[in-house]
């Protein structure tokens, strides 16, 4: 098992320093942000899943989980906001430089 692991280990690694590569190599924010997303949602599962299969079913693989469910969670999440974030900045308003002035986000 611990040839498994270090297997997982060593691959979450790697898709870490291939995310962290595109993060540098691509021109703007929208492109960065594709490559953000293996490196918070592949790689902790691939993390997770090494610690399961090294500790088995015991609390530290619990809280391994409940960990990588929050990030499961949370990623997408943040993603949205950076990228609404970047929107903003760029263009003064997330529903782009063709909203006027008097549009008033809400329901429609």
């Amino acid at each position: 098992m611990g040839v498994l692991t270090d297997v997982l280990l060593g691959l979450a690694v790697l898709v870490v320093l291939a995310s962290s590569l595109g993060i540098l190599l691509m021109p703007d924010v929208y492109q960065k942000i594709h490559f953000a997303t293996p490196a918070s949602l592949v790689a902790p599962v691939l993390v997770g899943v090494a610690v399961m299969i090294d500790s088995g079913l015991s609390v530290r693989s619990a809280q391994t989980w409940l960990a990588l469910l929050f990030v499961i969670i949370a990623s997408p999440v943040l993603s949205h906001a950076t990228i609404r974030a970047a929107r903003i900045r760029a263009t003064g308003d997330w529903r782009g430089p063709e909203a006027g002035p008097d549009e008033k986000p809400g329901p429609s």
